[in-house]
């Protein structure tokens, strides 16, 4: 998955000299838009090459795609043992670049070191977010208040009085988040917090979404993935990884007939979700392997007021925005293990499960949740030929088209699990 991050690898490259660093450069890509570069250079083999050889860690990661050794090594929730001092764990809802390391970053800890002083803070935040702006908006999206702000001076500075100078003080909870949809922030004394309740929500006809089961005998949506054509995961040309688009308005790609979408009616009371997103699909291919790319979005109603608070004199027109909570791949030869891809079956029923990273979103009253379901994310997921192969030399001939189905029958449901806050 490293296609829209090329351009990052760059500040890593091997130094001539380690004492005095090289001025730091950026790539060149010459284009304003990578979804047409990456599109033209096929596959990330060509990307390394582009390269010439001058950065080993995207040639290391291109080249380690399963969860070997190399990652092993790298994963440092695997090595968070005999931790005493008091620790605070500080993530973004929107951090692109490390949305699920401080979630097992905090677990861990736990794990190993039961009784240690563990907090968990997650704001509205992008990669380091909480000391580089004031979290008061990301894109289109505001969170009302200056988030960032508000942690350095309410949660980490106490924190530090009283684990550095011993200053008396009320120690935090578990976990201190922000909860996005109604921007406020809350303390629970676990994470997930454990009055959440687990549910589904289940694919149903007609692009409906529902915490009821299916009931039909049979159902199946189908949609035909072309790698040559993949689903981009921005409207708009890009030279770069915007962070926004981790909020970003959906409604461009729930109008590509490569994207199942699915939505509840109007809700009826605030929807609170809090923790992981899992999503449990029954899909068949006629290809041997393809991505599944899930997106729970918040719908906003049609009337909702238009946002002027950026200051520019245009107004962002909120009505209908398709707000991305959490999107995430899933590499189908991966269903079973990380470590042992296996290939689909051309034409049989297999299911395909995912757990995404962790959420706190309150879907309001009269806004509806919507399931996005495709088979490319392009370019920030690099093409998956869907032909059961070395992705990264694969060749441009086995990149083919595949009709994905997507299953919804009561023995055959797709859904995806979520954990439901209990409404006051």
């Amino acid at each position: 998955m490293l296609a829209a991050n090329h351009g990052f690898y760059v500040g890593f490259k091997q130094q001539k000299t380690p004492v005095m660093p090289d001025a730091s450069e950026r790539f060149d890509v010459g284009s304003p838009d990578l979804y047409d570069y990456y599109l033209r250079h096929g596959n990330l083999a060509s990307l390394d090459k582009e390269f010439k050889g001058g950065n080993e860690l995207f040639h290391d990661q291109m080249v380690h795609d399963t969860y070997d050794a190399y990652w092993k090594k790298r994963d440092l929730s695997r090595h968070m043992k005999g931790v005493h001092a008091a620790v605070m764990t500080v993530g973004g809802w929107f951090d692109a670049e490390d949305l699920s390391g401080p979630f097992k970053t905090f677990h861990a800890i736990d794990g190993f070191n039961p009784g240690a002083v563990n907090t968990l803070v997650v704001g509205p935040w992008t990669h380091g977010g909480w000391a580089r702006s004031d979290g008061d908006r990301l894109g289109d999206v505001t969170f009302r208040s200056k988030t960032s702000l508000y942690f350095r001076k309410e949660i980490q500075l106490p924190f530090f009085e009283m684990y550095l100078k011993g200053k008396a003080g009320e120690a935090l909870p578990k976990a201190y988040v922000f909860e996005t949809g109604t921007n406020v922030w809350k303390k629970y004394e676990a994470w997930p917090p454990k009055q959440a309740v687990a549910k589904t929500l289940y694919f149903r006809r007609g692009g409906g979404l529902s915490f009821e089961a299916p009931t039909e005998k049979a159902g199946v949506d189908e949609y035909v993935s072309d790698p040559a054509h993949p689903v981009p995961y921005t409207s708009y040309p890009t030279d770069s990884v915007p962070q926004r688009y981790m909020d970003d308005d959906q409604r461009f790609a729930s109008e590509r007939p490569d994207v199942l979408v699915y939505e509840t009616e109007p809700l009826k009371e605030d929807v609170t979700i809090a923790g992981p997103v899992k999503p449990m699909l029954k899909i068949a291919s006629t290809g041997t392997d393809s991505d599944f790319v899930v997106k729970l979005i918040d719908v906003y109603p049609d009337d909702y007021p238009a946002d002027t608070s950026k200051g520019s004199g245009i107004p962002v027109q909120m009505g209908g925005y398709q707000q991305l909570v959490r999107g995430e791949p899933m590499r189908a030869k991966f269903r079973e293990s990380w470590e042992k891809p296996v290939a689909l079956v051309p034409g049989k029923v297999t299911e395909v499960d995912n757990e995404m990273p962790d959420v706190n979103h309150t879907f309001r009253t009269r806004h509806r949740i919507m399931i996005q379901v495709q088979s490319s994310w392009f370019p920030l997921v690099d093409r998956n030929p869907q032909v059961f192969t070395d992705i990264p030399y694969a060749k441009p001939e086995q990149f083919m088209k595949a009709t994905e189905s997507v299953f919804r029958s009561a023995s055959e449901a797709s859904g995806v699990g979520v954990l439901v806050m209990p409404q006051p």
